[in-house]
């Protein structure tokens, strides 16, 4: 896990790699089983899955390089996006966030956040460990993000396929302060799929008045590596209500 003011640029690659995604008869695989093979500068060629992050980004710029150049993604822009203009709506100022950003990655959403000029930005890396880490916080390290005073919580391109468990955002969401914003996304199957998991969590939110829904746009997250299809998400953007526990909700959720 680590913190940060919002300074960080992700890195680039002066020289683009060598990038050959899977071919159409790998047409059913799903979003979070796609992977591409990557030439390295010495010729030697790696497979990568696209979740598996603690191998792509060690090498400098190639995340950059498969979603953003390659497969278009917009979900840092349209996330951030959607909460820029909330806070307009709102009269509020841009420079008073303090962002819990969940799902840090390679600081995409960082580097957006900045760009609207939110204050303060907390990155918590998206790597298995920091994810199971987020579930039991050690004193130390719930006081050291307590002591930002949190009014933000961005979770982008994190949620649905097991990256950031419920309990994690559960946790998040009760470190914001009273009337805190919260702006994320998930694929919009996922959101609309069953009763557990991040979208039955997300519904027991709104119907127990814990958050209010502010606004959300169904939009191209990015495109598959497969057939070049676009992947839908839907964006969010809310106010936290109250001070009930989410992650209580979560562990009585999970018990049923």
């Amino acid at each position: 896990m680590t913190s940060e003011e919002a300074t960080h640029e992700p890195e680039r690659s002066a020289t683009p790699y060598q990038v050959r995604f899977p071919s159409r008869s790998d047409s059913g695989l799903e979003q979070d089983e796609e992977w591409c093979v990557v030439t390295l500068a010495d010729g030697t060629e790696e497979r990568l899955r696209f979740h598996d992050y603690r191998e792509i980004y060690p090498h400098p710029g190639l995340y950059e390089q498969i979603f953003y150049e390659r497969l278009s993604c917009s979900s840092p822009k349209t996330v951030v996006g959607l909460l820029e203009r909330q806070l307009k709506a709102n009269d509020a100022d841009a420079r008073e966030l303090r962002v819990l950003d969940l799902g840090a990655g390679n600081g995409m959403v960082g580097e957006e956040l900045k760009g609207i000029g939110a204050g303060t930005v907390v990155g918590v890396d998206i790597i298995q460990e920091a994810a199971e880490d987020f579930t039991d916080l050690p004193d130390a390290i719930e006081e050291q993000l307590r002591s930002h005073n949190l009014n933000t919580l961005a979770c982008v391109a994190a949620l649905g396929f097991g990256d950031i468990p419920p309990l994690a955002f559960a946790t998040a969401y009760d470190l914001l302060g009273p009337d805190g914003w919260l702006a994320f996304n998930i694929r919009d199957d996922l959101l609309e799929a069953g009763s557990g998991g991040f979208a039955g969590l997300i519904r027991a939110m709104y119907r127990d008045r814990w958050i209010e829904p502010l606004d959300s746009e169904r939009y191209v997250h990015r495109l598959s590596s497969v057939d070049g299809e676009p992947l839908y998400y839907v964006a969010m953007v809310a106010r936290k209500l109250g001070s009930a526990s989410a992650r209580e909700r979560v562990e009585e959720l999970e018990a049923v």
